[in-house]
């Protein structure tokens, strides 16, 4: 089976690529760096897809954490994403296209709103942690919109490329998986605080697991 690695940049999955060059066994694996933000990622797993379509797609990344019951460097697979910023805030509470009648919150792909992985037999295979993830296209700071995401999708997790993924792979009919470890809390700017190096050096190691090459 076909399994394509996906990731928005280099840095985030720099060991395994490091592995994947020294294996003799890399056949059936391909890379995608798909570039950062929503529309990038968007953009490249559809021409990839198109191309070439896998029998499953893992996106590894680094994201953002809103649980502080959650170590920063702690890896996780994602069970429901959703476009969290593609909303409206009135009357100081957020409303989702959903909420204004833009969209059904049950048509396809979505489910209740949410962009769900239904495979769950891969995700227990991950031996993971499975969370809520919201995908933004900028990095929240602001105490408010903190607030706002947690009231309204209860989440764990913030990328910027999750929702693309799981709305590619969902509309293809692709299996897939994605998989983040945590750099920082949410709303947290003073980098000296994140733990991008166990973030990135634990992922790696979950994704060569994962793969077995």
């Amino acid at each position: 089976m076909n399994c394509l690695i996906a990731a928005a940049t280099t840095k985030e999955i720099s060991a395994f690529l490091d592995h994947y060059r020294s294996s003799r066994n890399r056949q059936d694996i391909d890379i995608l760096i798909t570039g950062i933000g929503l529309t990038a990622t968007t953009y490249s797993l559809a021409k990839q897809i198109s191309l070439k379509k896998p029998g499953l797609i893992i996106q590894a990344g680094i994201a953002g954490c809103f649980d502080k019951n959650i170590s920063p460097g702690s890896v996780v697979v994602v069970k429901q994403d959703c476009i969290a910023d593609q909303s409206v805030i009135e009357n100081k509470q957020l409303k989702t296209m959903f909420d204004t009648g833009f969209i059904k919150p049950n048509q396809f792909p979505f489910s209740k709103g949410w962009l769900m992985n239904p495979h769950k037999a891969l995700i227990q295979q991950t031996k993971l942690k499975a969370v809520k993830s919201i995908s933004v296209n900028h990095i929240t700071t602001s105490r408010q919109m903190t607030d706002l995401y947690r009231d309204k999708f209860q989440p764990v997790l913030e990328s910027m490329e999750g929702a693309s993924l799981h709305y590619v792979c969902l509309l293809e009919r692709v299996p897939f998986l994605q998989i983040r470890s945590i750099s920082n809390y949410i709303g947290e700017r003073d980098k000296k605080k994140w733990n991008m190096k166990d973030a990135i050096t634990n992922l790696n190691k979950k994704l060569v697991e994962l793969i077995q090459i």
